[in-house]
């Protein structure tokens, strides 16, 4: 099969392109031919090391994916569309196949392609943990969403604005526009203001920024509030404030998580992301916007 991998962790001139034995599935595992896996910032996180996890070496990236099953499990057949989100520490989208338990694979939509499905895949799965179980966003409450133009947090805009939430985010002003069609009732340009000037008393924090973000943004919310970040490594951040609580949402992988996803969009409630494509062959160029961070909406790989 071809695959993009790398042999070694540095920046994206260590992705190769080239041919890689097919993965042999195990006991409860099926083969998948994927047709798009998109790219997500723990990719390229993940290559560069910034994980310290032990990978063997060539290692092909890529959490999440959409294509056709090859071999027949006790729930699909071959010839069935499907996608899926890797567990970690193991990834594998990066590929023409990959080898991956049955359980935590679910139908892909039917009106959606391949590079649609895989745009919604992580993305959705991480917003749907975040906001509807590990915050438990409610109806009429009001939420600040960091990073909106992104994918994640963008999935999450869309999401907050369908559970009744009232909907503030921060992107940069040229994405305005964008952010308020995926439903934000406020947008903030992270540029050109403090929102810790401009927001304060709301319900909850989604952070998908990192860094001295996640820290000011415990001070915009009241007293009983909670801030769940996606950026801050596998533990949630230390809270400056004894009065609100501070969440590190746990993305499990399992079909009814990803089923809930493809619903999702699947109904409208969640509009697709803005989609930018490239062959995997050109993985490297890929990596290199997406470490930029200042990417609208999703990046995918088309492997075939």
């Amino acid at each position: 099969m071809r695959a993009a991998f790398f042999r070694r962790f540095g920046g994206p001139e260590v992705l190769e392109y080239g041919e890689l034995p097919d993965p042999a599935p195990a006991a409860g595992e099926v083969l998948i031919e994927i047709h798009a896996a998109s790219v997500n910032a723990a990719d390229w996180k993940m290559r560069a090391g910034q994980y310290g996890a032990a990978v063997a070496f060539p290692h092909v990236p890529g959490r999440d994916f959409s294509g056709v099953m090859v071999s027949s499990g006790g729930f699909f057949k071959p010839g069935d569309a499907v996608f899926g989100v890797c567990e970690v520490p193991r990834e594998g989208g990066y590929a023409q196949r990959i080898a991956i338990r049955e359980a935590i694979v679910a139908r892909k939509p039917e009106r959606l392609s391949h590079v649609q499905t895989a745009a919604i895949a992580l993305a959705g799965l991480t917003a749907v943990v975040s906001l509807e179980e590990t915050l438990q966003l409610k109806r009429g409450e009001t939420i600040l969403i960091q990073g909106g133009a992104g994918g994640v947090a963008g999935f999450a805009i869309a999401l907050a604005k369908h559970l009744g939430a009232r909907v503030i985010t921060t992107a940069s002003a040229q994405n305005h526009d964008y952010v308020r069609k995926l439903g934000a009732d406020e947008a903030i340009d992270y540029r050109a203001e403090d929102f810790t000037k401009v927001v304060k008393d709301v319900d909850a924090v989604f952070d998908t920024v990192g860094g001295d973000v996640t820290t000011r943004s415990f001070a915009v919310l009241k007293p009983g509030g909670r801030l769940a970040s996606i950026a801050v490594g596998g533990a949630a951040p230390a809270s400056p404030r004894p009065d609100v609580k501070s969440l590190r949402p746990k993305v499990d992988r399992d079909r009814r998580r990803l089923d809930r996803v493809a619903e999702l969009v699947a109904q409208g409630a969640v509009p697709l992301p803005q989609i930018m494509e490239y062959p995997l062959a050109k993985a490297a160029e890929a990596h290199r916007v997406s470490e930029a961070r200042h990417l609208r909406g999703k990046l995918v790989l088309r492997a075939r």
